[in-house]
């Protein structure tokens, strides 16, 4: 009912005479390196969502990245293609302020200034994956990398306009399913092949964008991946749960200290089939799309590093994996289909520019599959998401949209782990965001209103009963940029967030095999609030190009997990809490020209990033990414591009009483690429070489990391062709 409700509103909004794509489908430029943006390349043909790096489409109107009051980061073609992984948080690992939950090589989501679950949002073109991986960080989220024409990363108060549980940030994965413009060619053809050695990476993605007849635009595209067990760099087990091993009575254990190479049961094969079909006139378009996702992966277990309980160490997390816990090699077996409608009408003047409307519907569900082959646990996920965006006319330097959007989550877990009962979550949000050039001087306010109700079905197993909750949420932003010349400007934004607690944290009763604890909520917990301050700095002089960006929040009642020092289920209980925290941190970057020569441009970038969060009475929070150093070299020609980069990761030392310290890295990367055509055709062959020096390096917001280590050496070949 709900689904023919929502394809009869939008049939009602394409009814007035609908406008032609806007700017923002223009023709790509190059992209910049990594961490900043540099000069642009000539456009690339064939390019359908092209969109140069200094615009951010992430909003109901578009803006310059220079105007947007709080941290972004851009990637789309050439840099895009060098930098895709088969999971959403590895292909944005090395951006500014990112970092990835890194659950072996298949489970993997961005980890935002020490943001991570459900205080990030991961969506596709505006609206939310519907998917289980905010659940847990062992399931992936139904994000395919491949398939992304442009990614777009905000971080701060920017990303509230999308809901405010995104206090992190957002990722925009930007596809081209439903076709916005119309082609140039009568057909266009995108095939991108990728070979990786560490885990044997196979895959191979294509699309083809027809013309049928005058205005409609059909569009097919299909993915297959399939990996091996991942080859890691040095030994399995860290240094600290190596030496409890080293020491143990048990032979087995003792074994186990020294495995090295390939993380067992991390092997991998995934495919997806979309197809769309969109309606473009001079005036507008109206198009729809259907996903079928399909992805079978391991689950790297904990290994087993010592036998008997109450060892010293057994605070470290993970500790507790021990016998019939270390062994085990579960797989997940995941299926989602999504049917996704977006539309775009020019109004004939007045107050109102233009009116988006984005919907989108899925049914997710995944088991997990035991050694024999039998169902454990499977977790069920029936959602909606929609979003009406009002655009109004530009006005002197008066430009601004309001919208509403809501969110509807039907979550169910069946098996001998599930940990929170049936529940359901309803949201309807209503925001706003207006902006005002005065010249030197831009302004900027945004608010957001949001009410959001959960209800959590009595459960006998859990020993729960009904529960009904529900939140009034408000959050605002105000901010200013001053322009120092024509090229930088300097702002300032405070902002005002609050947090309706998710199910989980409210609800949550049982053993969770993904974070290997016991998991106990509250349903009692109040919003989260914080109040925050972000200063900014962006701007180009000559041949440099910079951005920085330091941030300060002020948490109340902020959520968090803490360890009670009891066993339920042989796992240790954590329960969820309420306290005040302060997180605070910066990231940088810059890129510059630095010579010529012969038609070889040699260019030079670098980034760094840190950010530190305390619980007020508790410490350090857990899982907070490093600090980190990143700088590359790159020469680029018509036809010949090369880049070498250096990345060192800081050892984590500051942890809580459950975690243990992770040492720091340096990791050595480099690629080649060859454009046949030039660099006004998207046609590359790409040869890249990760982790040059096979060092072992773990990412400290890893539930797995003193068990599974990032990949070793990694060579890789890439083909992208398109027609």
């Amino acid at each position: 009912m709900l689904l023919r409700t929502l394809l009869a509103t939008s049939t009602m909004l394409v009814a007035v005479p609908a406008l032609a794509q806007p700017s923002n489908d223009t023709d790509r430029a190059a992209p910049a390196s990594v961490p900043a943006p540099a000069p642009a390349a000539e456009p690339q043909r064939g390019d359908h969502t092209a969109q140069p790096n200094d615009i951010i489409v992430t909003a109901p109107y578009q803006r310059n990245r220079l105007d947007v009051l709080s941290g972004t980061s851009v990637l789309s073609g050439e840099v895009l293609t060098r930098e895709l992984r088969p999971t959403i948080g590895d292909t944005l690992a090395r951006q500014p302020g990112v970092s990835s939950t890194s659950f072996g090589p298949n489970a993997s989501r961005p980890v935002l200034r020490g943001f991570q679950g459900d205080r990030i949002r991961v969506m596709i073109d505006g609206i939310g994956s519907i998917d289980a991986s905010t659940n847990s960080v062992d399931h992936a989220p139904v994000i395919n990398p491949l398939t992304a024409e442009r990614i777009e990363v905000l971080r701060g108060p920017s990303a509230l306009l999308f809901g405010s549980s995104a206090i992190g940030g957002v990722v925009n994965v930007i596809d081209n399913r439903i076709p916005r413009r119309l082609p140039d060619e009568i057909i266009h053809a995108d095939v991108l092949a990728t070979y990786g050695s560490a885990s044997e990476e196979r895959s191979i993605a294509g699309e083809v964008e027809a013309r049928i007849g005058g205005n409609l635009v059909a569009h097919v595209d299909g993915t297959y991946l399939r990996t091996g067990d991942l080859r890691t760099g040095g030994y399995l087990l860290s240094p600290s749960l190596r030496s409890i091993a080293l020491t143990s009575d048990e032979a087995e254990v003792r074994e186990n200290a020294n495995l090295r190479g390939r993380l067992p049961n991390s092997a991998a094969e995934t495919w997806e089939v979309a197809g769309g079909l969109s309606v473009i006139t001079d005036r507008g378009h109206l198009g729809f799309s259907v996903t079928r996702y399909e992805s079978t992966y391991g689950v790297p277990s904990r290994i087993e590093f010592q036998h008997e309980e109450g060892d010293d160490h057994d605070h470290a997390e993970g500790a507790e994996a021990e016998e019939g816990h270390g062994h085990e090699n579960v797989r997940l077996n995941l299926k989602q289909t999504r049917f996704d409608i977006r539309s775009e009408i020019e109004t004939d003047g007045g107050f109102l520019d233009r009116i988006r409307l984005r919907l989108a519907a899925a049914d997710y569900r995944h088991d997990e599959l035991e050694e024999t082959g039998e169902i454990g646990t499977s977790f069920f996920n029936q959602g909606y998401e929609g979003r009406l965006e009002l655009v109004q006319a530009q006005r002197g330097g008066w430009q601004g949209a309001t919208g509403a959007q809501f969110f509807i989550r039907d979550f169910s877990v069946v098996g001998e782990e599930k940990f929170v009962p049936r529940n359901t979550t309803q949201q309807l949000g209503l925001f706003t965001l207006q902006s005002f050039d005065f010249g030197a001087v831009r302004a900027e306010v945004g608010g957001r209103f949001e009410n959001t109700q959960l209800k959590a079905q009595p459960d006998a197993d859990l020993d729960t009963p009904l529960n009904r909750r529900e939140f009034n949420a408000f959050s605002g932003s105000v901010g200013a940029s001053v322009g120092l010349s024509d090229t930088v400007r300097v702002g300032l934004n405070a902002s005002h967030t609050e947090r309706a607690p998710s199910a989980e944290e409210l609800f949550a009763n049982g053993p969770h095999a993904g974070t290997q604890s016991f998991e106990i909520g509250n349903p009692d917990f109040d919003k989260e609030t914080s109040w925050g301050l972000e200063g900014t700095l962006r701007g180009t002089a000559g041949p440099l190009t910079f951005g920085a960006a330091a941030y300060y929040n002020w948490f109340d009642d902020y959520i968090y997990q803490s360890p009670t020092g009891e066993d339920a289920d042989e796992l240790p209980v954590f329960l969820y809490a309420q306290a005040d925290a302060r997180v605070w941190g910066f990231e940088v970057e810059a890129a510059a020209k630095l010579a010529e020569v012969s038609g070889v441009a040699i260019n030079v970038d670098g980034l760094a990033d840190y950010v530190r969060t305390t619980i007020t009475g508790v410490g350090p929070a857990p899982r907070i990414p490093a600090a980190r150093l990143l700088g590359g070299l790159e020469a680029q020609a018509e036809q010949f591009g090369g880049r070498v980069e250096v990345e060192h990761v800081f050892e984590q030392n500051r942890v809580t009483d459950f975690e243990l310290p992770t040492a720091d890295y340096t990791m050595v990367n480099a690629s080649l690429s060859f454009r046949p055509f030039g660099r006004g055709n998207a046609t590359t062959l790409l040869l890249q070489a990760t982790n040059l020096f096979d060092v072992e390096a773990r990412r400290h917001a890893s539930f797995l990391k003193d068990f599974a280590p990032l990949a070793g050496r990694d060579l890789r070949a890439t083909v992208r062709f398109q027609l």
